[in-house]
């Protein structure tokens, strides 16, 4: 895909699912259901895959193998489903993870399996400073178009400036943004970089702010440059959130789209919103620091028949206490987030082969 085209293709936003990684009871890769999940996403409609990313573990990042397999099944799911000769497959995007020297290993893997960018995770680049993370993301832009991304400190991001995005909207592959770092100040600070870049119709926003997902794509985001209002919209999400109840999640991102063209935004979409965090909020496990915010979604997958079980590459990885029954609570309070029924009609189709 030319660089054009993915541009094109990131403006017109939608919902882009974090992909989980399934494992079975030995911690092993279980193929059959990895590849369950990613029929589940395509059957949802999604727009975009990212693999390789947080929901993925970036423990998944030290066997390079296993990272190679990981990618190949999900693109070989893209490559083999069946929809009309008109419509698009979903971006895929690749997660990025490790020293400079491994992010370019692993942006040339993903080139060669045929993703069509990468989502630079800075947590091996911790002690780095900000320019040279930008020159680090100039280079894997050679190799592949970047995905730029905000990930909060809480799950292995840093806090990075207003001058880091403004050196980032410099690198002429960068392409997306996903903002995460579940702050408000900090948000602003990349929507704002991208309004004074001039970038705007060529950098799309989505929302990783898995607190704050229907407020981020029902803003409009204003800001004065050179004497003129610019404004800006998130187009999208790529969010662990969107790795569950991911149907429902793509009825909500049409919505909102319809919605936002209006100018006007209806008092059950702000509800929306504040039920959505509360559920996230069980989810990512967002009382404990968010410990069991893997295992949070894996436990709804679980219940859904996708997954077997919670299992996480790192052994201390778990549901944190009282996890389960908040999960409960939401499941009850909320039961139009989910997409039980969904799931239940199509999940033996998904695990065949």
């Amino acid at each position: 895909m030319s660089l054009s085209a993915l541009r094109e293709r990131l403006q017109r936003g939608g919902v882009y699912c974090a992909h989980p990684l399934a494992l079975n009871s030995r911690r092993q890769l279980d193929a059959r259901r990895q590849r369950a999940l990613t029929r589940y996403y395509l059957a949802s409609g999604a727009r975009g895959l990212a693999v390789g990313v947080h929901t993925t573990q970036f423990e998944l990042h030290a066997d390079q193998g296993r990272y190679r397999e990981v990618l190949e099944l999900a693109a070989g799911e893209v490559g083999n489903r069946e929809e009309p000769p008109t419509s698009q497959p979903p971006v895929l995007v690749a997660g990025l993870v490790g020293g400079p020297r491994q992010l370019l290993g692993e942006a040339a893997v993903a080139r060669e399996l045929g993703y069509d960018c990468g989502l630079l995770s800075f947590s091996g680049c911790k002690d780095l400073p900000e320019p040279q993370l930008v020159d680090c993301c100039r280079e894997v832009s050679r190799t592949l178009p970047v995905f730029g991304f905000y990930l909060q400190p809480a799950v292995g991001g840093r806090t990075l400036s207003f001058d880091f995005w403004k050196g980032m909207l410099e690198v002429e592959a960068l392409v997306a943004i996903k903002i995460a770092p579940f702050n408000r100040y900090q948000t602003l600070d990349v929507v704002r970089a991208v309004a004074e870049s001039g970038r705007a119709a060529e950098v799309a926003l989505f929302t990783g702010n898995d607190d704050n997902i229907v407020g981020d794509l029902l803003t409009p985001f204003a800001f004065p440059v050179s004497g003129r209002c610019v404004q800006l919209r998130m187009v999208g999400g790529l969010l662990g959130q969107w790795a569950v109840w991911t149907s429902r999640a793509v009825e909500m991102a049409e919505r909102i789209r319809e919605i936002s063209h209006t100018g006007r935004v209806p008092a059950e979409l702000l509800r929306l919103n504040a039920e959505l965090t509360d559920a996230n909020a069980a989810i990512f496990d967002a009382r404990n620091g968010f410990r069991g915010c893997i295992p949070g979604i894996h436990e709804v997958l679980r219940r859904q028949g996708l997954l077997e079980g919670v299992w996480c590459l790192d052994l201390d990885l778990h549901l944190s206490p009282g996890q389960p029954e908040a999960l409960e609570r939401v499941w009850r309070a909320y039961p139009h987030l989910n997409d039980d029924a969904f799931v239940a009609e199509h999940l033996d189709l998904w695990l065949k082969g």
